[in-house]
């Protein structure tokens, strides 16, 4: 846990980086790599190009062959407001952009405000030696696998599926899917996906999930595949992981080119998980991270979340922060636990060195819907979370009414999952006249009001009336060191 809310200027200048440096790619390679006349075919009337980190050593030169070859003035973003792998469409209308150009690694969650097209990046993988590292890790020619991948390696999937099928009859291939009418991959348009499918799976058995699209055997279900997944270890291996944790995963690393079987527990990860759903629901004041602007239906999960914290009595704070840290969040004393809104691959926060636990939005709704339970079934993706989404489950109608009592397993006090739900709603007639409320009284203890109340130092305070009118002098000149009128000490 960090031990201070600043770090001081000797350690930041003193401070080993270590930076991975890519050097620039060759121009002879940058129409491969970077697809160039396909861009330029997409953007010829646009204007827009976003870059990760690790790509922003290319970004000038790919600008400059992009406005070389088309009629469109490119503008760069290289600093996002949250994560690479996201999609920035309010940097991008700072520009008046028409459209969206995103190179490399992406989440695939969905924008719905400008013309998006994905450029992966190509990079290499030596089919023969995961070829090899799949049969290794797979003897049985007639198991169920299917094949999953890193976003950077689709242009290589097709010839590993040629080389293993006559082998490997049971196997699936997993294939990107850009959801929306107006975003591209690969040069041309995905089909729309209708968002209603997310709510049921069909009679083939279709499979939608994190970008990725399968289809299962009919009288299958995901439990009976195991998944192999071609990239390295990060994020979206580790959602994966958590959404399919009842399958057994093993993966092939180009760049170390090695296979494995991933032996992080998953079940010693969703036991840390529930502990912070505990932790969720011994909370009174909850914070609620905006961590995206740019993925579809934010303002949607937003509002719900702030509807069921209310229906169980703790108060909601919303904060829009950018990228998080220890010092920002510990700027915030009074609240309890805070709620991450982000696309799925950056919703799994390690908040072990945070001063309070940060949750997912599926978490705080098993803290708070007394209908939804914890099971196998874990949810990243906020979005089927919301009314007509796969894992939507409603409040219960009487959530409002009854007023439980059970006994917290952190703390092992008793606890009232309905404090504020006799709140005196708001006079119809507009008067400032409202009848005690006792239990409302007892409610307020812990909100956000009372704990500043407790607070030593409360800010400036104001003392209107009470500080007399008096005309303005000269102060002291000087730093705080030694101001002038002190002298100097000998």
């Amino acid at each position: 846990m960090a031990d201070a809310f600043s770090t001081s200027s000797e350690t930041v200048i003193h401070r080993v980086v270590d930076v991975t440096v890519k050097t620039n790619t060759p121009l002879e390679k940058l129409e491969e790599l970077y697809q160039i006349k396909e861009t330029c075919d997409f953007i010829s009337e646009h204007q827009f190009e976003k870059f990760p980190d690790e790509l922003l050593v290319d970004s000038v030169a790919v600008a400059v062959e992009i406005e070389r070859n088309s009629n469109a003035k490119p503008f760069i973003l290289g600093d996002t407001s949250y994560g690479s792998c996201c999609v920035d469409e309010v940097a991008s209308e700072h520009v008046g952009a028409d459209c969206i150009v995103h190179y490399g690694s992406a989440c695939l969650s969905p924008s719905k405000r400008l013309p998006l097209m994905y450029v992966f990046e190509r990079r290499p993988v030596d089919l023969e030696k995961c070829t090899s590292a799949f049969r290794d890790l797979h003897p049985d020619t007639q198991s169920h696998i299917v094949i999953l991948y890193d976003v950077n390696y689709v242009h290589a999937i097709n010839e590993l599926m040629t080389l293993l099928l006559p082998e490997y009859p049971n196997i699936v291939v997993s294939e990107l899917v850009v959801e929306g009418e107006q975003c591209y991959s690969h040069g041309q348009i995905k089909r729309q996906h209708d968002d209603t499918r997310l709510s049921e799976r069909d009679n083939s058995q279709v499979v939608y999930q994190f970008g990725r699209r399968f289809t299962l055997k009919g009288g299958s279900g995901i439990t009976d595949y195991s998944m192999f997944y071609v990239g390295q270890e990060g994020a979206t291996l580790r959602n994966f992981m958590m959404t399919w944790n009842r399958c057994s995963f093993t993966s092939f690393d180009p760049v170390k080119m090695t296979g494995r079987t991933e032996s992080v527990s998953v079940n010693r990860a969703l036991m840390k998980r529930y502990y912070a759903i505990e932790r969720a629901k011994d909370a009174h004041v909850v914070g609620i991270l905006v961590g995206t602007l740019g993925v579809a239906d934010y303002l949607s999960i937003i509002q719900q979340l702030k509807e069921t914290i209310k229906g169980v009595g703790k108060k909601s704070y919303v904060f829009a922060m950018g990228k998080l840290n220890v010092p920002k969040l510990a700027n915030f004393l009074e609240i309890d636990i805070f709620v991450l809104i982000a696309c799925p691959e950056n919703s799994l926060l390690d908040s072990s060195e945070f001063y309070k636990p940060v949750v997912t939005p599926f978490e705080m709704e098993v803290a708070c819907n007394k209908k939804r339970e914890w099971s196998e079934e874990y949810v990243t993706d906020f979005r089927h979370l919301l009314p007509g989404g796969q894992s939507h489950v409603p409040l219960s109608d009487s959530q409002e009414e009854d007023d439980e009592t059970d006994v917290s397993l952190i703390t092992g006090a008793l606890r009232s999952h309905n404090l504020l739900s006799s709140e005196p709603a708001a006079s119809s007639f507009g008067s400032s006249v409202v009848l005690r409320n006792q239990t409302l009284t007892v409610a307020n203890a812990n909100s956000a009001a009372s704990f500043l109340a407790e607070r030593s130092w409360r800010g400036l305070e104001e003392k209107l009336g009470e500080t007399p009118v008096v005309k303005a002098v000269e102060g002291r000149r000087g730093i705080a060191i030694a101001y002038e009128e002190e002298g100097t000490s000998p």
